[in-house]
């Protein structure tokens, strides 16, 4: 079983139901690593789309990967606060090479002051019914963002106030302190 550590540099690969690349991110760094979840950080990171363009993050982002939910969490510090990008996936894992998901298009964005709005339910619906996914996945995706939601509105997880920016300080206590 491959297993990362604090400090790592990882790729992150994201694909679609059909298995075909969709996006990957040139490095993040992993904070932690738990039977339940990876938490890793990446700003300015270049990131390559499926059609060969690229561009880079803007902001730091503490990434929560959870290997057993059907979502991840990118928590995006600004200055005016962290904004979370919510995406309804596959369950991540590590190979050895990447940590890996599959994107199935809806997304959750959460504003600093946790007002929310659910992104891309058109391009869901063609994606359906394209790549077939089936009722079961459906459910599966429906209920996670649910489960987004609720977390969101009594701030939990990676919602948690504080969240980010605790896993921030770490990250900079282990570069010595310096910023980006």
């Amino acid at each position: 079983m491959n297993k990362t550590h604090p400090g790592q540099q990882l790729l992150i690969h994201c694909y679609k139901h059909d298995g075909k690349p969709h996006r990957c991110w040139s490095h993040t760094v992993i904070l932690e690593e738990t039977p339940q979840h990876f938490i890793s950080i990446n700003n300015r990171t270049l990131v390559t789309e499926s059609d060969g363009r690229t561009w880079f993050t803007r902001e730091p982002a503490i990434c929560y990967f959870p290997k057993d939910k059907w979502y991840n969490v990118i928590c995006m510090i600004r200055k005016n606060g962290v904004f979370y990008y919510c995406n309804i996936a596959s369950p991540t894992l590590y190979d050895g090479e990447a940590l890996k998901y599959i994107d199935y298009d809806l997304d959750l964005k959460v504003f600093p002051d946790y007002h929310y709005k659910v992104l891309d339910e058109a391009e869901y619906a063609s994606h359906k019914r394209f790549y077939g996914y089936g009722e079961k996945l459906d459910d599966i995706f429906h209920e996670q963002l649910k489960i987004l939601i609720d977390m969101t509105n009594n701030m939990e997880g990676p919602f948690r106030p504080g969240f980010a920016e605790k896993w921030y300080d770490f990250y900079l206590s282990m570069r010595g302190g310096s910023k980006w």
